[in-house]
């Protein structure tokens, strides 16, 4: 039973979507620490932000809400969550179509920082504590948001912004330099 138990950890839906969120807050943070002489990185990391939520929020409406819904019973909850994502999305479209440079980019991925920081928060100390005490089969729940996942990121064709060439990767290293001050 314990190799299993090594293996529930990478393989459960709960770790799986807490995984995706921790990307998230990190491609935020590396937003943040980028200063105006790298406009092209900000501009990239916001639509990889917006690409990766819109990728965690389809695999959320689409199975995991309907499992929470099934298992716990809980309406109210999942209902919230629906409306929480209708006001991100909203954002997520408004960053998409910013240019490079846009005044707005820095004030708009801020608000969505808020509302996806709220929405994280409540997941992960309100829903998913009550998934984790339901009958849902949090392994096969995670082998379908994992599929789906693959699915929507080959769609979407993602490529993580970092490291494609030498100016983001010297904006890399400038915004890292800037982390401590």
């Amino acid at each position: 039973m314990s190799p299993q138990n090594q293996n529930a950890t990478a393989k459960d839906a709960v770790a799986l979507l807490t995984a995706d969120h921790a990307k998230v807050k990190t491609l935020f943070h590396e937003f943040k620490q980028c200063d105006a002489s790298h406009e092209g990185l900000k501009h990239d990391l916001a639509q990889q932000i917006c690409m990766e939520l819109t990728i965690h929020a389809t695999i959320e409406e689409e199975i995991f809400y309907p499992a929470v819904r099934a298992e716990t019973g809980d309406e109210q909850q999942v209902d919230e969550a629906l409306e929480e994502h209708a006001s991100i999305k909203e954002l997520v479209e408004h960053i998409r179509g910013m240019a490079v440079g846009d005044n707005e980019l820095n004030s708009t991925v801020q608000k969505l920082r808020e509302c996806v920081e709220h929405h994280v928060t409540e997941e992960e100390q309100e829903m998913f504590p009550k998934v984790r005490q339901s009958d849902a089969d949090l392994v096969e729940l995670c082998e379908q948001l994992q599929d789906r996942k693959e699915e929507l990121e080959h769609d979407f064709g993602a490529q993580p912004v970092r490291g494609n060439n030498t100016a983001e990767a010297e904006g890399e290293r400038s915004a890292t330099g800037q982390a401590g001050s």
